[in-house]
């Protein structure tokens, strides 16, 4: 099919120049997933051992609440036909995403984990929400990215395809970074 017989059956907007995204969406996904993963077992740098970084875990908390209403705005948008609106603001779950990211592997980096105090059932509750909430977020990027790229190419079929398993699941991830962070603060050294 042609670029045209394609925009005339919705799968790409009319003029749409396609570019493929794939490699730099998997060159990405398979690097910060790395640096997460490195985070956990590199010995913690020197350098940024003198600063204190005590408030990052409450700035990770705030950026993945910041996430969640962002991509909720971008569901009502885009379900009331809102397609700038849906735009901005998934752009904006990007952002503060991005901010995350950097924030949480400052973080990471610097400072030893902290270990969950809770016992019995309420410790249950709280590895599995981590669990699912690291599990999720694994994916979540990867899964981010190439919706987005669908989006990018104007692929409104592929885009709401991939969407309709992203977004729950970037809600979901967004939403239980601020739980676990509400279930272990107080755990954190101060």
């Amino acid at each position: 099919m042609t670029k045209a017989t394609l925009a005339g059956t919705g799968i790409l907007r009319k003029g749409s120049k396609q570019k493929n995204y794939t490699p730099l969406i998997w060159t990405l996904a398979i690097f910060i997933n790395g640096l997460i993963t490195v985070s956990y077992f590199l010995p913690k740098i020197d350098t940024l051992k003198h600063y204190n970084f005590s408030v990052l875990p409450l700035v990770n908390a705030v950026l993945n609440g910041s996430t969640f209403i962002a991509l909720l705005t971008a569901l009502i948008a885009v379900n009331k036909k809102n397609e700038l609106l849906h735009r901005s603001f998934v752009f904006l779950a990007f952002a503060f995403t991005s901010l995350f990211l950097f924030s949480y592997l400052l973080y990471h980096f610097s400072t030893p984990s902290t270990q969950f105090g809770g016992s019995g059932v309420i410790k249950g509750i709280y590895f599995f929400i981590l669990l699912t909430h690291i599990f999720l977020a694994v994916l979540i990027v990867p899964l981010a990215l190439i919706t987005m790229g669908f989006g990018l190419n104007g692929n409104i079929i592929k885009h709401r395809k991939v969407a309709a398993w992203t977004m729950p699941i970037w809600l979901y991830v967004s939403l239980t970074g601020v739980i676990v962070y509400l279930m272990i603060s107080p755990y954190y050294p101060h």
